[in-house]
């Protein structure tokens, strides 16, 4: 996906929306979401949920704020990441356990790419997530290169 992402960029500093073409990634759409940065007042809203996102939050997600998910303890963590994104301008990515409290058996590989209609304010993020139950892992979650080569085993197999 980082790799789509930069090729889209041609020669601006980052892809608009308009440049992304989901028929790129089919494999790759349950876990994709799109998130609107507001101008106003620095609110996320989800633009666009793919449905593992759904069956993750056990609710639709589309149109609402991030501010309004389930994230238990776990909401500076994800408040800070997109901050980071839109203060930046650069992709953010991760790995966490237990994308939400109920789901403490999953680990979560996610990806946070910014996305510029004017190639100079962030509003839009492009986000992949992948979920792997912890189980399947084999490797301490510090092994990014194995970690990354099992999710990218695991989605190819779904």
């Amino acid at each position: 996906m980082y790799d789509y992402w930069s090729a889209r960029s041609g020669d601006r500093p980052l892809p608009a929306r308009c440049d992304i073409n989901p028929a790129h990634f089919p494999k790759l759409l349950p876990g994709i979401s799109l998130i609107d940065v507001t101008r106003d007042d620095q609110r996320f809203r989800v633009r666009l949920a793919g449905t593992r996102l759904r069956d993750i939050y056990e609710r639709e997600i589309t149109g609402l704020y991030l501010d309004e998910l389930d994230w238990g303890d776990r909401r500076d963590y994800w408040v800070s990441a997109y901050e980071r994104v839109v203060g930046t301008g650069r992709p953010a990515q991760g790995v966490v356990r237990g994308p939400r409290a109920s789901k403490e058996h999953l680990v979560q590989f996610w990806l946070r790419l910014p996305l510029s209609s004017d190639c100079n304010r962030i509003d839009m993020i492009l986000c992949h997530d992948a979920f792997v139950p912890a189980v399947d892992l084999h490797a301490p979650l510090d092994n990014p290169v194995y970690g990354a080569a099992k999710v990218l085993a695991f989605e190819q197999s779904q």
